[in-house]
């Protein structure tokens, strides 16, 4: 236990001001300190920029519906223990917090009439969403209350379900591999007794085909009863510092929910016809992925989103006009920097090295006089005085590159 204690993210989180659970803010609700939402936002914009360049298009829907919409949507008949209770505003206007965000993507789809040539849709999203969770079972940032979803539903065609879930597979894997994510293993969540479940054999019968056929090749697990009430799923496994497994990322097909909002477009032949709802997840929710992150990462995140990404250091008052000028080149390369001055530099050293910040750049009166900096990696490697463009250079190579790495190549 003292060995799982060291890399536990909630402790890692306090020291390095990451973010901060405070009961007066309630149990399993998160803040999110400067630095924890500057790495947050670092992979959020990564996510984002991989699914626009991967042809989904980006929508924002409330964190809340009224009650009916997700009497639709089967969640209150099937869901409704892990749900808030409703907030009634009038006798007939009742408000839920939404425990998943697939009715508004429905919604979406079901804006205006759609062609079989817009097929597959990508509609995605990085919103809220909220479960009624235990108090005895939260913790840190791995179950909370409040959950920010990197989501998304693809419409298409019975015929397009395999590519499409071959290509969500490939993505999740070049997301994680940017983010230095160790997957534990593939399950395939299937029906089990004693569970309630919507649609007919027939279909779920296809949509296990599909995701197995999808699976072809890969080493997997079948997790009897752990399906979604609407539908088989693949689920990407990670264990934490602790040795606890969970699932970080996830793709579902799902027949129930077209059928519910009645949603179809127009086939070749003039025919309606329904589209089948594959939901996926490529990194899952922010807090259960930056609780694995740091824990995986002790804290000392991957270059492109380390919440500091490089401290400078002058070595005392009279290079305070070079270190200056070096911070405001960085932030121009849009680099994360802080200047940090007060002490002594052995001490600012190790504080930098104790934030995890990956490169420390030290400025001397020589290098100041020279245009030149010293940069000391958090390893503890420290690297010949470099012209101050070929030191950002550098930094600026490995961060666009997004390796673990602390030098090119």
């Amino acid at each position: 236990m003292r060995e799982s204690d060291m890399i536990d993210h909630r402790r890692l989180g306090r020291e390095l001001e990451l973010f901060v659970s405070d009961p007066l803010a309630g149990a399993g609700l998160p803040i999110w300190l400067p630095a924890g939402a500057a790495a947050r936002h670092a992979v959020e914009e990564y996510v984002r920029e991989l699914e626009r360049r991967a042809g989904y298009q980006h929508v924002y829907s409330p964190p809340l519906g009224k009650r009916e919409l997700f009497e639709r949507s089967g969640h209150l008949g099937y869901f409704a223990d892990d749900m808030f209770p409703p907030m009634r505003l009038s006798a007939d206007d009742e408000f839920v917090l939404r425990p998943a965000l697939c009715p508004h993507h429905a919604l979406v789809f079901g804006a205006r009439g759609r062609s079989y040539r817009e097929l597959p849709l990508r509609v995605a999203e990085l919103g809220g969403m909220y479960r009624a969770e235990r108090s005895g079972v939260l913790g840190g940032l791995s179950r909370v209350r409040a959950i920010s979803l990197n989501d998304a539903h693809n419409f298409c065609a019975l015929e397009q379900v395999g590519a499409e879930v071959a290509e969500i597979l490939r993505l999740i894997r070049e997301a994680h591999a940017a983010l230095g994510v160790r997957p534990a293993g593939f399950r395939l969540s299937v029906r089990g007794p004693g569970q309630r479940y919507v649609g007919d054999d027939a279909q779920w019968a296809r949509a296990e085909e599909l995701l197995r056929d999808a699976l072809a090749g890969v080493e997997y697990e079948v997790a009897p009863g752990d399906a979604a009430f609407y539908g088989p799923k693949i689920d990407i496994q990670i264990v934490d510092g602790r040795g606890r497994e969970s699932t970080l990322a996830t793709v579902q097909l799902d027949f129930d929910k077209p059928e519910r909002f009645d949603l179809a477009y127009i086939d070749r032949d003039g025919a309606r016809r329904r589209p089948v709802m594959v939901h996926r997840s490529l990194v899952g929710s922010m807090e259960r992925l930056f609780a694995y992150l740091i824990e995986v990462h002790e804290g000392a995140f991957p270059a492109w989103y380390a919440p500091v990404q490089l401290a400078v250091l002058p070595v005392d008052a009279g290079q305070a006009g070079a270190a200056a000028d070096l911070a405001r080149r960085a932030e121009a390369a849009g680099l994360r920097v802080e200047i940090d001055a007060a002490g002594s530099l052995g001490g600012r050293i190790r504080d930098a090295a104790r934030r995890r910040i990956p490169y420390a750049a030290v400025v001397g009166a020589r290098e100041a006089a020279d245009g030149r900096v010293s940069l000391r990696l958090r390893d503890g490697r420290v690297l010949d005085p470099l012209p101050v463009a070929d030191a950002l250079a550098l930094v600026g190579d490995v961060v666009a590159s997004r390796t673990g790495q602390l030098l090119p190549g």
